[in-house]
């Protein structure tokens, strides 16, 4: 189980190292292009493309941590800086979109002459490296939130290429500039589309809520229907990290029933039908009276 771990993260890690190579090269060349260009559009790709770097800069700081052993202080040791990461990452977006919108709000009033041409270029430079950094996470984006969050930074950006791309030919062929602020509101948009599923699932890993696609009151009514349970209580479902879930729970079983061979029914119930394999089960007998008469702590 560590060797596979350790092996998932060394493919997040050099996934998200390569895309972020590729970004950065991308973001210094957009940069230079929209100041040239004097185009709003490929300037809030390139303040997306940014956003990107820092959160992939993020996310391989969040990977180094998160395969530093536990200690004593820190019993699941650092996977949650994953968590902190994206959180960091989708707070960041919803600030770079609010900047475009007011950017492309005061275009559109006054637009400058933008040229096109150059517009062009770097929209299908951008559409390829994009491409490229996409297929490098999507291999990896199974193996934790902060690459699933990376890839739709990636996805965004590719998206807003596109848009630049059409607002290139927009400006080539009609001569219309405005073309380039509607196309920045447009990055804005997909900005804080991507920006909101990264920060539901984090602050709903931080809240500790049940993990999404695990229905709590299903996994209580499964327990207390297994042989020899009496009754499931203080049923808390929660989630370490992305791929990461975990269970405690209080249940009482009959007075003849054997606690350990118990436990471990409710164990495998819990590993093949709800794939929760991190459990911490508290099992005790009930009395006549239900109060209980033997403790068994597991």
């Amino acid at each position: 189980m560590h060797g596979h771990e350790h092996d998932v993260r060394a493919a997040s890690r050099r996934a998200l190292a390569l895309a972020l190579a590729l970004t950065v090269a991308f973001t210094v060349v957009e940069v230079v292009g929209a100041l040239y260009a004097d185009s709003l559009a490929l300037l809030a790709d390139a303040v997306h493309m940014l956003s990107d770097n820092v959160s992939l800069g993020l996310a391989l700081v969040a990977v180094w941590l998160a395969g530093k052993p536990p200690t004593p202080e820190r019993s699941y040791g650092y996977k949650r800086t994953e968590v902190l990461a994206a959180l960091a990452n989708g707070v960041v977006l919803v600030a770079a979109a609010a900047w475009i919108f007011y950017e492309a709000i005061q275009r559109l009033g006054d637009p400058p002459e933008v040229l096109g041409g150059w517009m062009l270029a770097i929209a299908l430079v951008g559409v390829a490296v994009n491409v490229t950094a996409g297929a490098i996470l999507h291999r990896s984006r199974s193996s934790g939130l902060n690459v699933e969050a990376a890839f739709r930074h990636v996805v965004a950006d590719l998206l807003g290429s596109l848009g630049v791309l059409a607002a290139a030919v927009v400006i080539l062929v009609t001569g219309r500039a405005e073309a380039d602020a509607v196309v920045a509101g447009f990055v804005g948009l997909l900005i804080l589309a991507s920006s909101w599923t990264i920060l539901r699932d984090s602050t709903s890993i931080l809240l500790e809520a049940t993990p999404r696609g695990i229905d709590a009151m299903a996994v209580g009514e499964r327990l207390a229907r297994a042989p020899g349970v009496v009754e499931v209580h203080d049923l808390h479902i929660w989630t370490i990290t992305s791929g990461f879930p975990a269970l405690s729970a209080h249940v009482l079983v009959g007075r003849g029933e054997d606690c350990h061979q118990r436990r471990r029914e409710l164990e495998r119930i819990l590993r093949e039908e709800f794939a929760i394999e991190h459990t911490t089960l508290q099992v005790d007998h009930a009395g006549s009276e239900g109060e209980l008469v033997e403790l068994s702590r597991f």
